[in-house]
């Protein structure tokens, strides 16, 4: 009855609604550390005289701006609290340190020299007693610290999660008082004014958010599950296959299975969300559809890391892009790495079957502000621009789908193969996470164990039990950043689980379109988010990069968007919603591993960093060819030019300086951050165990009736946005499993 009830308000679901917060904090920051805290967001975003507004008469919402400051409340403690739940353990310690330190006048004496000395008694000045000029160089300083980089990365940490709280809170309105000065509004739901109909997949939702200890039971039961044993502390619960994840692997997984008459159970540790919850509100929906709630990074804060966790995993929130394997990406995997399926007539024409279901389409009606960008810079450059095609409708201009898809136009796994799923009697239980296999030991002479399950817990307070599920076949499908700590927590060993992670990285540069002086209609929030690419090809005809338009919320693009000044930094943001930024996209020679959850390491390869350095330079050639009047990277020091007037010599001295840089641990200079939407091959499949973590049928070589369905088993980077080779991959793997099951080959012993 709650989830009804809470659906027809009309304001989306309760989790994604945002507005004030309810209840007292929990950061654990003192009272000294909270005032150290909020002068430095005050520095970060200060509040600027009026003389400062370049603009004549400038409406009402940009004197507010301008005059609105990081240090009021809540955004100081609601970055510590975004910090304190998302922040990696070590990062939070950094800036529990830094704070204490800076609360004393010795302290702020160590850390900031002599700009913290005053003529009067007591001479040395605590940081939040230092004037706002005099902060400002302190945090330029800590910027560009090279020997001490612990202040640099605690000089990045704050920028990330003060400028996220600023642009992404909202009131009890849904509104940000600083929005209407950058130009910025949420999407409007007029179009889904008319009565939600019925959603197929709902009849198989078990929701454990509504659930207790006894609904529970009543209700998997009620949906075929067959519950074996209720125990005070544990449920037995059993079934033919249980599916860990409902992403693109496991929503496949799921319907392959199911229709072939298995009992399915799947498990997803996110929440279920229908169009009509879909709020579009840059905070509550990253919170509740992404990983780390969208702020996640590799251990040394180099690469910010976006991944899904809600039903239908990352193709709920991706960028629709529904782009074939390449024929070179398979003939070397089925050639160099020995793997027959990817060379296949049956991969190939599984790829149809996934291409079909997911309603993909090959034009786009009318594009967004970005790709408009894109195609003009690379038309009037002679450049090839390729249309990217889309899970999605022709007409389909939306741009708040890394949200969510308000529509329901987009057609993730929840809208597909999850609907086929449940329509053949699978069961989708959300809130639910899997916390260790259960394997039977050897015995008979058997060379490996037999994985009989898996140890489930609920994330509602209401749900004590431990879930106990018995299948005859367990697929883990949680993604690349999952499935290798749950089966190295589990006690399997291949040295592969864990290893070769790509990551597809990202650097992005940005242009800036007046208006007034651009024929180019449109705001960058607006339209389908991926409708074009410029793939930079060498004279060896070798693809070093591609080049698309991203899509950052104004709370995204101000947490990565290099900071010199607080004036630089408000007036940045006024130009928003006219800024384009495109990406640079490297197939990764480069790995690295994720063993434990959260704790992701990463390495490029010097290939990697020269890819992405004349990717770098062709977006921002296309961006000034597409007429944008400044054009600049995220390095640290604020890197652009003005291109208007600007000679071709100048253009080129400028693009000489554009690298590839390191992250805010390294020793140069400058820094910058990398982005990656895309994990792959943390379990790679190898033709032997020596070569990879699962066979070709996706299994496990150490456990029987234990397989692997994600991005996790791909054997290299793809080089192009993975969610078609994820599908497909996972229906071959999926028909395979039916086979077997068929042949009755994972019979208990």
């Amino acid at each position: 009855m709650g989830k009804e009830s809470n659906r027809e308000e009309g304001h989306g679901h309760p989790l994604l609604r945002g507005g004030w917060r309810k209840g007292s904090y929990s950061h654990g920051f003192s009272s000294s550390q909270i005032q150290a805290l909020a002068s430095i967001c005050e520095t970060l975003i200060p509040p600027l005289h009026l003389e400062s507004i370049s603009k004549e008469n400038p409406p009402e919402a940009l004197h507010s701006f301008y005059k609105a400051s990081g240090s009021q409340f809540p955004v100081p403690d609601e970055a510590a609290e975004l910090l304190k739940k998302r922040g990696l353990p070590e990062g939070v310690m950094l800036v529990s340190i830094v704070l204490k330190i800076l609360s004393t006048r010795l302290g702020t004496l160590l850390l900031c020299g002599f700009l913290c000395l005053g003529w009067k008694w007591p001479f040395i000045l605590k940081f939040s007693e230092i004037s706002l000029e005099k902060r400002e160089q302190v945090l330029k300083n800590w910027s560009r610290q090279r020997f001490l980089f612990p202040l640099r990365l605690f000089f990045a940490i704050m920028k990330i999660f003060c400028f996220f709280i600023f642009f992404s809170r909202t009131d009890d309105n849904l509104e940000n008082p600083a929005w209407e000065a950058i130009g910025y509004h949420v999407e409007t739901k007029e179009y889904a004014k008319k009565p939600p109909k019925e959603r197929p997949i709902r009849k198989g939702i078990v929701e454990t958010m509504y659930e207790n200890d006894s609904t529970l039971v009543q209700s998997l039961s009620q949906r075929g599950i067959k519950v074996i044993e209720d125990q005070k502390n544990i449920c037995k619960i059993k079934c033919d296959v249980v599916i860990i994840g409902s992403g693109c692997g496991g929503g496949v997984t799921a319907a392959v299975l199911a229709s072939s008459g298995y009992k399915v159970l799947i498990l997803e540790k996110g929440n279920y969300f229908e169009p009509e919850d879909y709020s579009s509100l840059e905070g509550p929906s990253m919170s509740e559809q992404y990983e780390s709630g969208g702020i996640m990074s590799t251990i040394d804060a180099k690469v910010m890391i976006f991944a899904g966790s809600t039903v239908g995993g990352g193709s709920a929130v991706n960028w629709s892009a529904a782009i074939k394997t390449p024929n070179s990406i398979l003939r070397e995997w089925s050639t160099d790495h020995k793997l027959p399926l990817f060379g296949s007539s049956e991969y190939l024409s599984a790829m149809d079957t996934v291409w079909k279901r997911i309603g993909v389409t090959e034009k786009c009606t009318e594009e967004g502000f970005q790709n408009q960008v894109l195609r003009k810079g690379c038309e009037n450059l002679g450049l090839d621009v390729e249309s990217i095609p889309r899970n999605s409708s022709e007409n389909h201009y939306c741009g708040s789908c890394a949200y969510g898809c308000t529509r329901g136009d987009k057609q993730g796994t929840q809208s597909t193969w999850l609907v086929d799923a449940v329509g053949c009697g699978a069961v989708i239980l959300t809130g639910c996470k899997a916390e260790k296999l259960i394997f039977k030991e050897k015995k008979n002479g058997r060379k490996r164990r037999k994985c009989s399950g898996v140890i489930v817990a609920s994330s509602s307070k209401n749900v004590t039990k431990k879930l106990q599920i018995e299948a005859r076949v367990t697929v883990s499908a949680c993604g690349s950043l999952l499935t290798p700590p749950l089966l190295l927590s589990s006690g399997l060993e291949n040295p592969h689980i864990g290893k070769n992670l790509h990551l597809h990285p990202v650097l992005m540069v940005w242009g800036y379109f007046p208006e007034s002086q651009s024929g180019i209609k449109g705001k960058c929030f607006e339209g389908g988010l991926l409708t074009s690419l410029h793939k930079v090809v060498s004279e060896e005809s070798r693809v070093q990069a591609i080049v698309e338009p991203t899509a950052l919320g104004p709370a995204s693009f101000a947490a990565i968007h290099p900071w010199v000044s607080g004036l630089d930094m408000k007036e940045r943001m006024v130009k928003y919603s006219r800024t384009a930024t495109l990406f640079a996209l490297a197939r990764d020679k480069g790995a690295g591993e994720v063993k434990v959850e959260r704790r992701i390491k990463y390495r490029l390869h010097p290939a990697d960093k020269e890819n992405l350095r004349v990717g770098l330079r062709q977006a921002l050639r296309i961006l000034i060819a597409a007429g944008a009047v400044e054009v600049g990277t995220y390095r640290s020091d604020g890197q652009s030019i003005k291109c208007k007037g600007v000679k071709e010599e100048a253009v080129e001295e400028f693009l000489d300086g554009v690298v590839a840089g390191g992250g805010p641990c390294s020793r140069g200079d400058h820094w910058t951050l990398y982005c990656s939407a895309h994990q792959m091959g943390s379990c790679r499949m190898g033709a032997t165990e020596e070569e990879g973590a699962v066979d070709e049928n996706g299994e496990t070589w150490e456990a029987k009736g234990l397989f692997v369905c994600d991005g996790s088993v791909l054997p290299s980077a793809v080089g192009i946005n993975p969610m078609i080779t994820i599908q497909t991959t996972a229906y071959c793997i999926s028909k395979r499993i039916a086979e077997s099951l068929k042949k009755q080959e994972f019979l208990a012993d």
